[in-house]
C-alpha cells in the first residue's frame, strides 16, 4: 500500500462549498496530502472550483434530519447509502469528520474491517456536552475509531473527559493549518496611536459571541471602529444592538467573504478581534489574521491560548469591559502593536497546511498498516 496512492473516503454532510472553517480546512487538507486518492461525500450544491481538491466528490441523496424522532431512520437510510460508496471505492481508510454526527455514524456502522480515523471539529463536542443522544453518538463513533484526531490538546482533553477517559490512547493532536503560500503580506502603514480599525470575521451565532465586541465599543475610551464580516442568525440583533448603543457609525456589518477576498482586505485593518466564549476547536481565522500581520485581541479560552501563546492579547471570554480595556491599551501603545505584529507573523508560520496533511497521512498509513 505504501507504493501506491492511499485511498481515502471522507465527507462533510453540508453543501460542498468553502462556506465554513471545516469545509475550507477539508479543501486545503486533502489537496495538501501527498500520494492520496480522496473521495469526498458532500451535499448539493457543489462548488466546482472547491471540489477540485478531491479526486472524486459524490453528493449524498438521503434527506437530512436533525436529532429527534426522525433521526434514527435518517441515519439508517444514510448508512445504507454510505455502504454502497464504501463498496465502490474500497478505501484503505475512512476519515470521519465531526466525531458523532450523522455521517460519522454511517461511516462506522458500515466500515467493517476498514479502519476509521475520526477528526473532531468542536461543534459535535459542544452538542454532546448538552445532549444525551448526541453524547451516545459521539461515544459510538469514538469506540469504533482506530484514532481520534483533534487540532489542540485542549479539545483532546475535553473529548477525553466526555468519554470517561476510555479512549485516551486513541487521541492524537495534529494542529490545523492554512495555505501559507497563498498569503502575501503587503506593506503595512506604520502603527499609530489612537482609535483602531478593528475587524472580526466568523459565523454570527451565540457561541462566537460577536456581541461582546459590539458592547465593548460602548465602553472604550477611544472611538474604535469595527467591521464585522460574516453571516448568521444574530446578524440583525447585532445591527440593532449597535444602534441602541449609539454605534451606528462605528460598527459596519458585511456578509461572508470568500477567503481570497477576506485575505485581500485583512491588511487594511489595525487589529483582529476574536470573541468566541465557549468552545473553539482551533480558530483558523486567527492564523489567517496573523499571517497578514494583524495583532489579535482574543477571548482567553484554553484552545485559543494553545494556538496563540503569547502572540495575542487575552481578555475574559464574554466580558465586554475586559475587552474594552485590552482594545484601549492596544490603541495607546503603537510600539506594543508593532511587537505583536512581528510575533503574529512568526506564530502563523507554525501552521502550514502541508504539515497538517503530512502528519495526518502518516497517521493514516500507520493505522491502515496495523489493521
Amino acid at each position: 500500500m505504501t507504493t501506491m496512492p492511499l485511498r481515502l473516503l471522507t465527507g462533510i454532510n453540508r453543501a460542498s462549498e468553502p462556506s465554513s472553517g471545516s469545509l475550507i480546512l477539508a479543501g486545503d487538507l486533502y489537496r495538501a496530502m501527498p500520494d492520496t486518492h480522496t473521495t469526498f461525500l458532500g451535499r448539493e450544491p457543489v462548488d466546482r472550483a472547491w471540489s477540485a481538491a478531491f479526486d472524486h466528490l459524490i453528493p449524498l441523496s438521503t434527506t437530512k434530519r436533525p436529532q429527534g424522532p426522525d433521526f434514527a431512520p435518517y441515519v439508517d437510510k444514510l448508512t445504507r447509502e454510505v455502504g454502497t460508496h464504501i463498496e465502490k471505492t474500497r478505501p484503505h481508510a475512512i476519515h470521519a469528520q465531526y466525531l458523532g454526527f450523522a455521517l460519522s455514524l454511517a461511516f462506522v456502522r458500515t466500515a467493517g474491517s476498514i479502519p476509521v480515523i475520526s477528526i473532531a471539529h468542536g461543534p459535535e463536542v459542544m452538542a454532546a456536552e448538552r445532549n444525551g443522544r448526541e453524547r451516545e453518538a459521539l461515544h459510538e463513533v469514538a469506540a469504533a475509531s482506530s484514532a481520534i484526531v483533534t487540532p489542540t490538546a485542549a479539545l483532546a482533553d475535553r473529548i477525553d473527559r466526555l468519554t470517561g477517559r476510555r479512549f485516551t490512547d486513541r487521541l492524537t493532536v495534529i494542529p490545523w493549518g492554512i495555505r501559507l503560500s497563498d498569503a502575501h503580506v503587503r506593506d503595512r502603514p506604520p502603527p499609530r496611536t489612537g482609535p483602531l480599525s478593528l475587524v472580526h470575521a466568523g459565523r454570527l451565532d451565540d457561541n462566537k459571541s460577536t456581541i461582546t465586541v459590539v458592547d465593548a465599543l460602548a465602553l472604550t475610551d477611544q472611538p474604535h471602529h469595527l467591521t464585522v464580516i460574516g453571516d448568521g442568525i444574530l446578524r440583525e440583533h447585532l445591527r440593532q444592538r449597535a444602534i441602541e448603543l449609539g454605534l451606528r457609525d462605528r460598527v459596519h456589518l458585511h456578509p461572508f467573504l470568500p477567503r481570497a477576498e477576506l485575505w485581500r482586505r485583512l491588511p487594511g485593518f489595525d487589529a483582529f478581534v476574536f470573541t468566541t466564549r465557549g468552545l473553539e476547536a482551533f480558530g483558523l481565522v486567527l492564523i489567517e489574521a496573523q499571517v497578514h500581520g494583524l495583532p489579535i485581541a482574543y477571548s482567553d479560552l484554553a484552545g485559543v491560548r494553545e494556538v496563540l501563546g503569547s502572540t495575542g492579547v487575552p481578555y475574559t471570554p464574554g466580558d465586554p469591559r475586559s475587552l474594552a480595556v485590552a482594545l484601549d491599551e492596544m490603541g495607546r501603545d503603537f510600539r506594543w502593536r508593532k511587537t505583536l505584529t512581528e510575533a503574529a507573523l512568526d506564530n502563523a508560520r507554525r501552521y502550514d497546511i502541508t504539515a497538517t496533511g503530512r502528519q495526518l497521512r502518516e497517521l493514516t498509513l500507520r493505522v491502515a498498516s496495523s489493521n
